[in-house]
């Protein structure tokens, strides 16, 4: 992911102004790059080692997700609504 599209994220889903640290930050850029991972699997099927990197990503995101729920179940709705998970 280069530097414009992770600033276009952290800025799209920034609860404050220098805010780059929450969990709303986090779950996107995670999103992001399991769409990536998920692109380049489908090119690269025999890829082990990125399917594991995948794997890790998909706990971390659900592991976040599952905080913002406990803690917060407005945020966490609003949340997966704007990225389109779990329709």
């Amino acid at each position: 992911m280069d530097k414009e599209k992770k600033g276009e994220i952290i800025s799209q889903f920034r609860l404050k102004e220098n805010d780059s640290g929450s969990v709303e930050v986090q779950v996107a850029l995670l999103t992001e790059r399991i769409n990536q991972l998920t692109e380049h699997l489908k090119l690269y099927p025999q890829d082990r080692h990125s399917r594991h990197a995948l794997h890790g990503v998909i706990g971390r995101r659900k592991r976040f997700l599952s905080y913002l729920n406990r803690t917060t179940p407005e945020r966490y709705r609003s949340l997966i609504t704007r990225l389109g998970l779990r329709e």
